[in-house]
C-alpha cells in the first residue's frame, strides 16, 4: 500500500519544524511539490531548504508539477465553485503523481505551509482523489506551526484575552462586517486589506508578512495610524517579490460591557 504524509512545516522558519515532522520527512521515498511558477519560486526554494537542513542527501526524490490556474476574479455566489474547479484539477494531478511517481511499497510527502488543518486544500483534494478509486494510498497528518501561531508569537501577544473567544476568519468575511460577540479576529487570505474599513474604529491590529522567513515584516499599533503603514509596505514588497503572504489580528480596545 502507498503511503502519504502530509506535513505541516509551518510558516517559513526551518527551525519551526516539529521532531514529527523531521521524522516524517526521514521516512520519505518521493516528496511532491506543486509549483507555483517563477514569481514565487521562492516558495518552491523555501521547501528545498527545509529538505536540505533536515533529510540526508540521496535518500529522497524530489517531483514537481505545475499547479493549476485558479479563476481569482470569481465573486459571490461564484467563488466557492470557482473553489471546487480548482480543487478538482488540483485532485486529477495529485492522482495522477501519486500513481505514476510513487511506487507501491514508497511513501510519498506534501509539504503543507503552517498547519494542514487551517485553511489548507490538501486534505479535502486527498479525500477526493480517494473517492475517485483512481489510486489507493494511506494517509497521515503532521500538524505545524501556522502562520497564527507564528504571528501571535512575533508580536509577544496572545490571541484570545481573558473568558473571551477568538475567531479566525477571512478578508472576504471581514469585509461583511466584524463578527458579533467577538473582540480579538485573526484574519487571513486577505488580498484586499480589508482592515481599511475599520480604520476609524478604536481597534489595535498585528500585522505580518512572509513570517518566518528572511523577508519577515511586523507591523502594530492602533490601526488608525499603522493602517497606512501597512499599505505601504505591503505594495513595496508585492512589488519587489511578486507575492505576498500576511495574516493579522485585530483587537478591539476594552470597553465597559
Amino acid at each position: 500500500m502507498r503511503t502519504i504524509h502530509v506535513i505541516g512545516i509551518g510558516a517559513g522558519d526551518p527551525e519551526q519544524l516539529t521532531l514529527q515532522a523531521v521524522r516524517a520527512l526521514r521516512d520519505t521515498d518521493v516528496f511532491f511539490i506543486l509549483d507555483k511558477g517563477e514569481v514565487k519560486s521562492d516558495l518552491t526554494g523555501l521547501r528545498r531548504d527545509m529538505l536540505d537542513a533536515h533529510v540526508p542527501e540521496g535518500t529522497y526524490r524530489i517531483v514537481e508539477a505545475r499547479d493549476p490556474d485558479r479563476d481569482r476574479s470569481a465573486g459571490g455566489a461564484a467563488y466557492s465553485p470557482a473553489v471546487g474547479d480548482w480543487r478538482s484539477a488540483r485532485a486529477g494531478i495529485y492522482a495522477r503523481l501519486i500513481a505514476e511517481e510513487l511506487g507501491e511499497d514508497e511513501t510519498g510527502a506534501f509539504l503543507v505551509w503552517g498547519d494542514p488543518a487551517l485553511y489548507d486544500s490538501t486534505l479535502a483534494i486527498l479525500e477526493e482523489v480517494l473517492a475517485s478509486g483512481t489510486v489507493a494510498f494511506a494517509y497521515d497528518v503532521i500538524p505545524g506551526i501556522s502562520s497564527v501561531s507564528s504571528l501571535a508569537a512575533r508580536h509577544r501577544t496572545g490571541l484570545n484575552r481573558v473568558a473571551r473567544p477568538v475567531q479566525i476568519t477571512t478578508g472576504r468575511r471581514l469585509a461583511e462586517g466584524f463578527p458579533d460577540g467577538v473582540d480579538d479576529v485573526v484574519v487571513m487570505l486577505d488580498a484586499h486589506q480589508r482592515f481599511r474599513q475599520y480604520a476609524d474604529e478604536d481597534l489595535d491590529i498585528y500585522w505580518g508578512a512572509y513570517l518566518g522567513t528572511p523577508d519577515e515584516i511586523l507591523v502594530s499599533g492602533p490601526i488608525g495610524e499603522a493602517a497606512p503603514r501597512i499599505e505601504r509596505l505591503r505594495a513595496e514588497a508585492r512589488e519587489r517579490k511578486g507575492w505576498i503572504m500576511d495574516t493579522y489580528l485585530l483587537r478591539r480596545n476594552p470597553r465597559e460591557r
